[in-house]
């Protein structure tokens, strides 16, 4: 996060088995740009298996992380789209990081690569409470990533409609107001190029791309992610709303109308595809399996309060 707090991937369990909603509107034009780098540990004690249970730490073992995700197995998977609730922190204090992400995980030879984008509050990053905007990449998940455009990675389109870094606005406010953005990422057919569009707005608009050699394989895992990360020496934050997912989309985090790719950048409903919801701490946070509603499509729900210990 700031100086000195380096924050790690996610750590996957990857295993082979098988409406009325208002749009969260940009503020901050200009982009904050305050950048940092993640130092992401990642050990495959089995094939296929990544501890879930793991703690990220910044070399010192000072550094604190939980998840509640759902993911696909390992295979030929080209993407996601979803509708990302937007929830803000005011309260949450200086070291801590909360947020929730759409990653891709590549393998290559038993290690592996991360994209992802998505939305956090990390006050010592950017030195407020502003709900922001993120892209990160890393070629192995062993070595050092970043945020943002703080190193080679995520290529902003020109007269993007987001940028990394950029605060967003309203969030949603519980119980009363829902906002949410709509982001997909996947595999550009044409240039192997991973794609970053969002779609909330009049039309699709480009944001920028993950260069293709960040991800060369075929053989990938996908998820959709609720994150917290916190020295040891204090506790955990809020996720998501900061209430236990309960299926109501003003009281709960989530993300809705989850749509996979095919090879060819279309989109499809994943009613065929087995996925598996990992919670690493379900005594502080939890979620959902993916749940199918007719006006909401398919929907994964996620969150907890602030206040976990260890």
């Amino acid at each position: 996060m700031g100086h000195g707090y380096f924050v790690t991937s996610i750590l996957l369990c990857f295993l082979f088995a098988p409406c009325y909603h208002s749009l969260g509107e940009p503020i901050d034009s200009g982009g904050n740009l305050l950048n940092n780098m993640k130092n992401a540990t990642l050990s495959v004690p089995k094939p296929f298996l990544l501890s879930p249970g793991a703690k990220f730490t910044n070399g010192g073992g000072n550094t604190i992380s939980h998840y509640a995700m759902w993911h696909t197995a390992s295979g030929k998977n080209y993407g996601l789209r979803a509708e990302m609730s937007i929830w803000g922190s005011p309260n949450q204090q200086y070291s801590q990081e909360s947020g929730a992400a759409i990653q891709i995980y590549c393998e290559d030879g038993g290690h592996y690569s991360l994209i992802q984008a998505g939305f956090h509050v990390p006050p010592s990053l950017y030195h407020n409470r502003d709900v922001r905007f993120f892209t990160y990449a890393t070629k192995d998940t062993i070595s050092l990533g970043c945020y943002n455009l703080h190193c080679a990675g995520f290529v902003p389109a020109k007269g993007a409609a987001m940028v990394p870094g950029q605060a967003v606005a309203p969030p949603s406010i519980y119980g009363e107001a829902d906002h949410y953005f709509r982001l997909s990422l996947n595999e550009d057919p044409n240039s192997g190029d991973w794609v970053l569009y969002r779609h909330d707005l009049d039309k699709p608009s480009f944001l920028g791309h993950f260069p293709r050699e960040f991800c060369p394989t075929r053989s990938r895992i996908q998820a959709l992610t609720g994150f917290v990360n916190y020295l040891n020496t204090t506790t955990g934050p809020p996720m998501g709303s900061g209430h236990f997912p309960n299926n109501d989309v003003k009281r709960s985090a989530y993300f809705k109308h989850v749509k996979m790719y095919d090879s060819k950048g279309h989109a499809w409903d994943p009613h065929t595809t087995r996925v598996f919801d990992v919670v690493d701490r379900p005594d502080c946070y939890n979620a959902t399996g993916l749940l199918f509603d007719f006006k909401k499509g398919y929907t994964f729900y996620y969150g907890g309060p602030s206040g976990c210990v260890g």
